[in-house]
């Protein structure tokens, strides 16, 4: 680990003393949720392949936030790991975008993390690109022992009377929309990247009858988002998300993967766009399937909930590790190689 000769700039020490440095210029941030061990050389979470694969020497002190960060010699990649959830999401991007030792203005964004997804849009180890970002926690929720009778679901949308009930207000921050274009541009760079794929999520897969889409070897494509900081699972709540994603979207997206924090991140990016501190519109969302957001037909939800618990027991863990980075990696090296045109126009930029 290189420790000190950023971390002197950052800290703004020169031989002689203190003196006034200007803040790291960082290019592209990748924005990872968790990493169970050590940033290198243990079971990776979604961080460790970033630092290892690509040159994230540098261990930058970050006590204000989640964990320690790490960039390049150059300070141009800064990976940060936010923690697992919207809330802390939100905090540890909060804090990094008022961090002094940086400028962030003309960064890119890329949120690169493993999901749950829909099998009938998604199937393992594949990797989908997100327009729409929806919460799925703001809202009322009456147990469904109680739910009046007619109805489908006992959640329903913040400050509304009855399930999906309109007009549709994302006003609290609800529903998000990335730039199409930007969107479109990632997508058309990495649509035909090779994936990993293993005999343990073929056999997974081949569980999955009447579901062509998850039966399919991992690709690449774009699908939307919903982050609750509930770990749910199963058929029933796989169709409530489908509805609630099209709800609040208003028929425009479509819930193809399922994570707990992007919602918490936009929504600080968004604040610090205010301030003047970074640029929202450079941000993007990359979801990796490492499991399927509801059991196999004529299975049980409980016992499939039980088999994807956090690390190897997920159905494609490493698989999906890989492909966050491998996809990933491509938009973070055509950002960097184009810079000269990416700093002051967005790829794909519509006109």
């Amino acid at each position: 680990m290189r420790l000190f000769s950023l971390c002197s700039v950052l800290l703004g020490l020169t031989v002689g003393g203190l003196a006034a440095e200007e803040p790291i210029k960082v290019k592209v941030v990748v924005v990872a949720m968790f990493e169970a061990g050590e940033d290198t050389g243990d079971r990776p979470g979604e961080f460790q392949y970033w630092v290892e694969r690509e040159g994230l020497t540098e261990v930058i002190p970050f006590p204000q936030g989640y964990r320690d960060l790490r960039s390049t010699p150059n300070g141009e990649l800064l990976g940060v790991v936010t923690g697992v959830g919207t809330a802390k999401s939100a905090a540890t991007i909060m804090a990094l975008g008022l961090d002094p030792r940086f400028d962030l203005t003309e960064a890119y964004w890329l949120v690169a993390g493993i999901s749950g997804v829909d099998p009938t849009d998604m199937s393992l180890g594949s990797a989908a690109w997100a327009e729409w970002l929806v919460d799925g926690d703001l809202g009322h929720e009456i147990d469904f022992r109680e739910v009046p009778e007619g109805w489908e679901t006992g959640y329903i949308p913040l400050r509304k009377a009855r399930p999906y009930q309109q007009p549709v207000d994302g006003s609290e921050g609800q529903v998000f929309r990335l730039v199409p274009s930007l969107v479109e541009w990632a997508y058309q760079l990495t649509k035909d990247t090779e994936l990993m794929d293993t005999e343990a999520m073929a056999n997974k897969r081949a569980l999955y009858e009447g579901y062509p889409v998850a039966q399919r070897p991992p690709f690449v494509l774009k699908g939307d988002q919903l982050a609750a900081m509930t770990y749910w699972h199963g058929e029933i709540l796989n169709e409530w998300a489908n509805k609630w994603v099209d709800y609040y979207t208003e028929g425009q997206g479509e819930f193809v993967t399922s994570a707990m924090e992007d919602t918490g991140t936009y929504n600080s990016l968004s604040w610090l766009d205010r301030a003047g501190k970074v640029d929202v519109k450079r941000l993007l969302v990359l979801r990796t399937a490492s499991n399927f957001s509801m059991q196999w037909p004529g299975g049980d939800a409980a016992e499939s909930l039980s088999g994807e618990k956090l690390g190897p027991g997920y159905s494609a863990y490493f698989p999906s590790l890989d492909a966050a980075h491998r996809v990933g990696s491509k938009v973070v090296h055509a950002l960097l190689e184009g810079w000269e045109t990416y700093r002051t126009e967005m790829p794909g930029a519509e006109k």
